[in-house]
């Protein structure tokens, strides 16, 4: 029982660290406030971002791996199988930021250059479905915890 607190502590501090990170991006993803220290702000946001994506994967595996209800119970329920289409349509739409604001960094360090106003609203649309995401996968879990 220890083990499956200490694996859904762990995953729950992912999920709580990745809304974190994702909320900080969308916040300081605006061409009014686009800057040099914005754009490294968002590369460190978005790299800690991904580590954690990675991290909430991770312990959501050790979770069927090692958790108490076992592989078997998870995908047996079509719940799960929602929870992580949702969660890969998410990281799939991570690519998309991900890339941009590396050609932002890389420009920026490079020859100076910031962002267009249009990039920087392309960009923030993506984070902001992605924010939106995350909510109804939470919700998903819940009624999955709920045996609906």
């Amino acid at each position: 029982m220890t083990l499956e607190a200490l694996l859904a502590s762990l995953h729950l501090l992912a999920i709580l660290t990745l809304v974190v990170f994702l909320s900080s991006e969308a916040a300081l993803c605006r061409s009014e406030w686009m800057n040099a220290a914005v754009v490294r702000r968002l590369a460190r946001l978005d790299m800690i971002y991904g580590i954690t994506a990675l991290v909430l994967l991770l312990t959501g595996i050790a979770r069927l791996a090692w958790g108490v209800k076992g592989l078997t119970w998870y995908v047996s329920q079509p719940l799960f199988h929602l929870k992580m289409l949702l969660f890969f349509v998410a990281a799939l739409m991570s690519l998309r930021p991900t890339l941009a604001i590396r050609r932002w960094l890389k420009a920026l360090n490079t020859d100076g250059a910031l962002p267009g106003e249009e990039a920087v609203r392309k960009v923030r649309v993506w984070i902001m479905v992605q924010a939106h995401i995350i909510p109804v996968i939470a919700v998903v879990a819940a009624y999955w915890a709920r045996g609906m």
